[in-house]
């Protein structure tokens, strides 16, 4: 799948990934290829800048960790992240059915 398919989507789905703790960067590229059963293969330099954003935007902290002699920046969600994935969760709920609704063609 194209990152300009998951436009409106990604930062959502990397605060996702980021619920159940810390992970580094490529581990968060990794899991959102696991739970989309491959399906979302997105590049470094795509997912890289929208964990910045995030972290810009107060949603998602960071810090620096050695892991098996390598540094590697851990991000994670912050309490403002945790609450505007609740946010893009309903979001999400609603717009779907309603697309779902619409190109279903119930009336």
């Amino acid at each position: 799948m194209k990152a300009e398919n998951l436009r409106g989507n990604l930062e959502g789905m990397l605060l996702s990934v980021l619920e159940p703790g810390a992970q580094h960067g490529y581990a968060v590229i990794e899991e959102l290829r696991r739970r989309s059963g491959d399906a979302i293969n997105l590049p470094t330099g795509t997912v890289y800048p929208a964990l910045h954003r995030l972290e810009a935007a107060g949603l998602v902290g960071s810090e620096w960790i050695t892991h098996n002699g390598r540094r590697r920046r851990n991000y994670f969600l912050t309490t403002a992240g945790r609450r505007a994935l609740a946010d893009k969760r309903t979001a999400w709920q609603e717009i779907s059915s309603v697309i779902t609704v619409v190109l279903g063609g119930k009336a």
